[in-house]
């Protein structure tokens, strides 16, 4: 497979750059192609504006999604954009790691996101008879993801009755609402709760975990999340009133 590492951790010594490395000497030990995107040693731009767009921007007022479709569709997205979209284009499977910071990814990260996931190529992707291809289906479609990340909250904090919320329900912004809405099968993440406080035996344990996710990253079974497309929404993209009668929450876009 050829597999893409997008890295959000500011020092490469730390115990998240300790698990990267020992990550991409583990996909090429499998025989994989790996590319990688460290954000912090690229001094990742993490934020959208008008130069991003090239000619495309011009005096007018800032529409990012019509302006970003545009210029995507013209060739005319910035030179750090585009390398970032090629790298996708050539995976199989993205990888992206990150420590969580306040229930989400770091500012690096999501503008990462932001500025590569433009219109045309992450979202606003229709079908010829005019579906908008989202949630299961897009651009990337075919292609797999598995988040790696640590956190400093002990495992039971992060359980179904934890105070800091479980966390494939933490998670869901980017599993379902990004990866997932662009398409790419969602793996479950790979955890290494108390990150900061963490001994030899757990560190070890961490790569052996790390280690065995990746080798059934061509296998494993996607996170089930409810295609938007496939019958179980509605006109107004709500899941059907027959579909697990009066349940709400997350939960229910899992089949």
């Amino acid at each position: 497979m050829n597999v893409l590492w997008v890295f959000a951790h500011p020092e490469p010594r730390s115990l998240s750059g300790a698990l990267r490395d020992d990550g991409l000497q583990t996909l090429r030990e499998f025989g994989h192609d790996v590319r990688e995107s460290d954000l912090y040693a690229m001094k990742w731009n993490p934020v959208v504006d008008a130069a991003d767009f090239g000619a495309e921007a011009g005096d007018d007022r800032l529409v990012v999604g019509a302006t970003s479709a545009r210029a995507h569709a013209r060739g005319e997205l910035s030179p750090d954009i585009v390398a970032e979209q090629e790298k996708l284009d050539l995976a199989d499977a993205v990888i992206v790691q990150f420590p969580l910071w306040w229930y989400g990814m770091p500012a690096i990260l999501k503008g990462w996101f932001d500025r590569v996931f433009v219109k045309g190529f992450g979202y606003g992707v229709r079908a010829e008879d005019g579906r908008t291809l989202r949630y299961g289906e897009g651009r990337l479609a075919g292609k797999r993801a598995m988040v790696v990340l640590t956190a400093g909250a002990r495992e039971p904090a992060m359980g179904p009755r934890g105070v800091n919320g479980a966390l494939n329900e933490v998670l869901f912004p980017l599993h379902h609402g990004t990866l997932f809405y662009a398409g790419m099968s969602v793996l479950e993440p790979v955890p290494v709760y108390g990150a900061d406080r963490l001994p030899d035996e757990r560190f070890a344990e961490a790569r052996q975990l790390l280690r065995t996710r990746l080798s059934a990253l061509e296998t494993a079974e996607p996170i089930p999340f409810r295609t938007q497309n496939g019958g179980d929404y509605d006109e107004d993209l709500t899941l059907r009133p027959d579909r697990i009668p009066g349940a709400t929450g997350l939960a229910i876009h899992l089949t």
